[in-house]
């Protein structure tokens, strides 16, 4: 019974692997996305363009435009001489923000009143308004201090003193790209695994290997493992790729890490092979299982937290295990955690793997009748 098990086993692998076509698909598309994801996705916000209406035009309010033009995160591309323009320039998003100084900015300044400056954003996107708000607001405040040690003013009586753990530059590549580990996995898995049955059964040789001595619980593992090693052997590549090529330290334990990946490759495992029982036709189970990825990412915690997510949302969440690898992938990279701390992110992913898997094998039985 092993024998035949084994020769199901390499029968499947040798299907996936003979066609050069299906290899390209295996090894290009996840690098290609590694790196689109790599250098285009982030939170960080770098060259905003920003025009300058500057009503005071004196030295004080130029030493202002320099600080912001100097500033690594903003990029000056016009200078208004009227209020006319402001709204022209932000609907043609040649600028995302102005900076309105005031003409009473010097005046202020040297009679120890607030000066007011005004920063205009085009909040279309208000993460990136929001963020651009906030490095205004570094800048302004930044120059304000300078100003009072220079001028004999009043320091301020508290000063905010920041220091990020794990990730000290607040870099969000540090954050998005191990998310990719995960996501590329559930990607490959999910493809590998969706196609197997309905690969066979589109082909007609389904019946075949049902007339055989295997049990269909020995079918369903030969149809299993080689999405779940290649799953693996995919993740294990992103996740070289993530630490010698796009420099996110790998602080933590591989055991660790790799200990989630396995919890997280089976579980999708099992919901690939729920969909492929269910399909009849190749295109079937690819629109199955991009009918299951898109909102499996978008409830992950990715891109957005789930914390801000609807409470009936936040529960839909507990199915999801992309949830829970989310977690390790990204702890195991930024910080050192041990078993223990993970061990709830380990059960909950077992627990999915165990009744994807469950579920998977009734609706293969259920079908193969």
């Amino acid at each position: 019974m092993l024998a035949r098990l084994l020769a199901l086993i390499v029968k499947e692998f040798l299907t996936i692997l003979r066609d050069s076509k299906s290899r390209a698909v295996l090894i290009g598309p996840p690098l290609i996305q590694l790196m689109v994801f790599g250098y285009a996705a982030s939170f960080d916000l770098n060259h905003v363009p920003f025009a300058v209406y500057d009503q005071d035009q004196s030295s004080y309010s130029r030493d202002l435009v320099a600080d912001f033009a100097g500033s690594p995160t903003f990029q000056q591309v016009a200078v208004l001489h009227s209020p006319e323009r402001i709204r022209s320039l932000i609907d043609s998003r040649k600028v995302d923000m102005v900076l309105d100084i005031d003409p009473r900015y010097t005046r202020d300044l040297l009679t120890n009143r607030p000066a007011p400056v005004q920063i205009i954003v085009d909040g279309r996107n208000s993460n990136s308004a929001l963020l651009i708000l906030g490095y205004a607001n570094d800048i302004i405040t930044s120059a304000s201090e300078e100003w009072s040690k220079s001028h004999g003013g009043v320091a301020p009586l508290a000063r905010l003193v920041s220091r990020a753990l794990y990730n000290p530059n607040l870099d969000s590549h540090w954050f998005i790209i191990p998310g990719i580990v995960a996501l590329l996995t559930q990607v490959i898995t999910l493809l590998v695994v969706g196609l197997s049955v309905a690969r066979e059964r589109e082909a007609g040789t389904f019946d075949q290997i049902l007339v055989t001595p295997l049990r269909p619980l020995d079918i369903l593992i030969g149809k299993s493992l080689p999405g779940l090693v290649i799953g693996l052997v995919e993740g294990s590549v992103v996740i070289l790729a993530t630490h010698f090529w796009f420099d996110v330290p790998l602080e933590g334990g591989l055991a660790q890490l790799y200990t989630g990946m396995f919890l997280f490759t089976a579980a999708v495992t099992g919901i690939g092979l729920m969909i492929s029982s269910l399909a009849t036709t190749q295109q079937q189970a690819l629109l199955g299982a991009f009918l299951f990825m898109v909102p499996s990412i978008i409830l992950s915690g990715f891109a957005t937290p789930i914390a801000n997510m609807p409470v009936a949302v936040q529960y839909l969440t507990w199915l999801n295990p992309m949830r829970y690898v989310l977690d390790v992938v990204r702890d195991c990279f930024l910080g050192q955690p041990s078993f223990a701390m993970l061990m709830p992110d380990y059960a909950a992913m077992a627990a999915l793997a165990c009744v994807s898997l469950a579920a998977a094998g009734w609706l293969f039985r259920k079908r193969a009748v």
